[in-house]
């Protein structure tokens, strides 16, 4: 079924914005409730840096991280329902305004970016910071969303179903490099991919992706020294304790002493300084810590069910342009989730990859939460369908 113009920007032929129905209930009850667990284990694992903090950034105060994300949270669920009215053909017209946007905030962190950690990753706006990466991520969703559904019929061809969305990757994931922001890079990559795929591009361009990235691994861990040391420390952390394995091991630590049922909700011993980045890239730990096992699966249960409800607003979407931008959004949610666990297990190598919606960063929760709006507003055309 075609829709034209005034209809996809949500006009009637007046040029009155319709009223849109109700958005999806589910998929945005769930959303508030590990938004609001996320919130609580914020508190729960930063007080103890909070308070004491050589920097002096906190000024003492135990919860300086946990007012700044509860006040982003609230802001970002004014976000998420702003980007909930937009009508979808709003994110169609608009997407490649927002990659051309994306790339000058890019280009600008490495040359005015703020430093931290040994790479430079974010840009000072005021007293706050932001990260252009994560506005990268739903800028490659959306254009390609876009260029899919103008190239459908030659997705399988060189030119139309590789080239241009090629040469996207190529211009974000070289200026992450620069950075250096290598998970990002992964992240972006693996949600290119998806697209493509759902986009219907041929099994064989995969192969052939596959392939060189394994022969790039390789020459990566052969003349590289940093990385193979990294898959070193990755199979064996016990073997340095004190330097290279010391964040995965204390992260182990964390998790096997919360047990079945937790030490409970503050309960967490190893925040006391012992593990690194306890209330950001690691706060799963912290989780598994003071809500056991029990706690840790119910919150994977939670978004285990966001996942599925995200695809099933897919896949009941009335037009491809909203199908492709809910795949793309819902496979990110899922990819970072996946991998922020798999991370603070050591079921692969340590990077810095945030949980979504648990993680401290506010311009992250912003854009977390406007994406998942997004998503609402395609539920809002199912309801009117």
């Amino acid at each position: 079924m075609r829709y034209d113009g005034a209809r996809l920007a949500g006009l009637s032929s007046a040029g009155t914005v319709n009223r849109r129905p109700a958005f999806d209930g589910p998929f945005f009850t769930v959303s508030m409730l590990l938004l609001t667990v996320g919130v609580i284990m914020v508190l729960s694992a930063s007080y103890p840096r909070a308070w004491y903090d050589p920097s002096h950034v906190t000024g003492g105060n135990a919860v300086y991280y946990f007012v700044r994300q509860l006040i982003f949270a609230l802001l970002g669920i004014g976000v998420m329902l702003l980007a909930s009215r937009l009508p979808m053909g709003f994110y169609r017209r608009y997407a490649f305004h927002f990659l051309a946007l994306t790339l000058v905030l890019l280009m600008l962190v490495p040359l005015i970016g703020v430093k931290a950690n040994g790479s430079r990753r974010w840009l000072g706006v005021g007293g706050l910071t932001l990260q252009p990466s994560e506005l990268a991520k739903l800028a490659v969703i959306l254009s390609f969303s876009v260029l899919i559904c103008r190239f459908r019929d030659r997705m399988r061809s060189f030119r139309y179903g590789i080239l241009p969305f090629a040469g996207i990757l190529a211009g974000i994931v070289g200026l992450l490099i620069l950075e250096p922001h290598f998970s990002a890079s992964v992240i972006i990559l693996a949600i290119g991919a998806v697209m493509l795929f759902v986009g219907g591009v041929r099994t064989g361009w995969f192969v052939g992706a596959f392939s060189a990235a394994a022969g790039g691994i390789a020459v990566l861990l052969t003349f590289f020294p940093y990385a193979s040391t990294r898959i070193n420390t990755w199979r064996d952390p016990f073997s340095d304790t004190s330097d290279q394995g010391y964040q995965i091991v204390q992260s182990l630590y964390t998790i096997g002493s919360g047990g079945l049922s937790g030490l409970g909700l503050g309960g967490s011993r190893q925040k006391f300084l012992y593990l690194p980045e306890e209330h950001n890239d690691f706060i799963f730990s912290v989780v598994c810590e003071e809500l056991g096992f029990i706690g840790a699966a119910l919150i994977l249960c939670l978004f285990a069910l966001l996942i599925l409800r995200g695809f099933w607003i897919a896949f009941h979407c009335r037009d491809r342009f909203s199908f492709l931008v809910c795949c793309g959004i819902t496979s990110l949610l899922a990819i970072q989730v996946f991998l922020n666990v798999a991370v603070v297990t050591n079921l692969v190598p340590c990077t810095g990859i945030s949980l979504p919606m648990f993680s401290y960063g506010g311009t992250a929760l912003l854009i977390q939460l406007g994406e998942l709006g997004i998503v609402l507003s395609a539920s809002r055309d199912i309801a009117n369908h």
